[in-house]
């Protein structure tokens, strides 16, 4: 019996233990999770630069459609495709066999002009001593002079013929009027070529300089205006820094261009304006027909940065999380001014020395708090510059 009682003494001191161990483990049940551990960046100044890109298609300083001026077969072609020609420089010779008999056609006839004022004058000189004695009348004078001021303007319209037909001829050589580079040769030797042609017999393409042309929105032109200094618009275009041409491979054309000419008016169809810029082009590296991107430079003096992950999106508003001094985060919206491939640049919404979660912030909400790990701003444009 007395082993009996220590036993059920053993086993209710057991079981008080047990009990006791049950409703320590539900208490570290029921109790929140802890804080999660993120990363915050303090939002400071930084000086930047930011590019904005607008496609663009390049044009040469002078494209001209080299044309015959005359009717006749091509009798010589000078040139080759993509050879580069001064301007004055032989290009194609039009067969000018029939212009030059029609010049000397103009010329006999010029003659001819000429040998009929002789003969009007010699009448003239003729019938005055005669008038003038009363042995003819005066209507004979009157007759021969009319003679001979119509074989002067006859003389005066041969030439002119003349003339004419000196035209066609050089027409048949066709020269360069510019420097630059013979686009393609759609015709051969032999070739029947007329005024009318629809086809050019060459385009010739000074680029010498390159013309970027490009489209700005409405929005995007009324900040240019506003972000230069300048009473005019060619003020402010003098006042532009250069801006880079970003050619189809993605890499930077070596030469600065700079904004010349900004179109009349937009166009009522697309809501844009017309824009170029010119770049030097004296290798000849550019040509008529490339495209690129044109990048205008921004440059913040002193303008809060903030990385580009640290931010989400809610009904086209963005927005950061704020750490307060609590510990916990509250969602504020933010304003962009301009950003790079890292960073955005902010005008409203946060101030120099405000904390904001970087990473992480997909799962928080507003009023959760967190275990702040803060990460040094140097380092971080340090590791990925702006």
């Amino acid at each position: 019996m007395k082993i009996f009682g220590k036993t059920r003494i053993i086993v209710l001191i057991a079981s008080i233990i047990l009990l006791q161990s049950c409703s320590k483990a539900a208490e570290n049940t029921n109790q929140a999770p802890p804080a999660p551990e993120l990363p915050v960046y303090t939002v400071i100044t930084s000086p930047a630069t930011v590019y904005q890109e607008f496609p663009t298609a390049l044009e040469g300083k002078n494209n001209v459609e080299i044309r015959s001026q005359v009717d006749g077969y091509l009798d010589k072609i000078y040139v080759e495709e993509g050879a580069y020609v001064r301007a004055g420089q032989p290009l194609f010779k039009i067969d000018s066999r029939a212009y030059g008999e029609q010049m000397n056609m103009a010329q006999a006839n010029l003659q001819v002009a000429n040998a009929n004022i002789q003969k009007a004058k010699v009448e003239v000189d003729r019938l005055q001593p005669l008038v003038a004695a009363k042995v003819v009348s005066d209507v004979q004078l009157k007759t021969a002079k009319a003679n001979y001021a119509a074989a002067v303007a006859a003389a005066s319209q041969a030439k002119a013929s003349v003339g004419g037909a000196k035209i066609n001829v050089g027409f048949t050589t066709i020269t360069a009027p510019v420097g630059g580079y013979i686009g393609r040769i759609p015709y051969k030797k032999g070739s029947l070529i007329s005024r009318t042609d629809p086809n050019p017999l060459t385009l010739l393409s000074d680029i010498s300089e390159i013309y970027a042309y490009f489209s700005m929105s409405e929005l995007d032109f009324i900040a240019f205006q506003n972000k230069y200094p300048g009473a005019t618009l060619n003020e402010k275009l003098k006042n532009m820094p250069m801006v880079d041409l970003v050619i189809a491979d993605n890499s930077t054309y070596p030469e600065k261009g700079k904004m010349s000419i900004v179109d009349g008016q937009f166009d009522k169809s697309t809501g844009a304006i017309s824009v170029r810029a010119v770049f030097p082009n004296a290798n000849g590296t550019l040509r008529t027909g490339n495209t690129g991107r044109v990048r205008m430079p921004q440059l913040f003096t002193n303008t809060l940065v903030i990385p580009q992950e640290s931010t989400f999106e809610i009904q086209d508003k963005t927005y950061v999380y704020v750490v307060g001094k609590d510990k916990k985060v509250t969602s504020k919206p933010i304003t962009i001014s301009g950003k790079t491939n890292n960073y955005y640049f902010i005008s409203e919404g946060l101030s120099v020395g405000d904390k904001i979660v970087f990473t992480g912030i997909g799962t928080l909400k507003d009023g959760v708090a967190i275990q702040p790990k803060a990460i040094s701003s140097d380092s971080l444009l340090k590791a990925r510059p702006l």
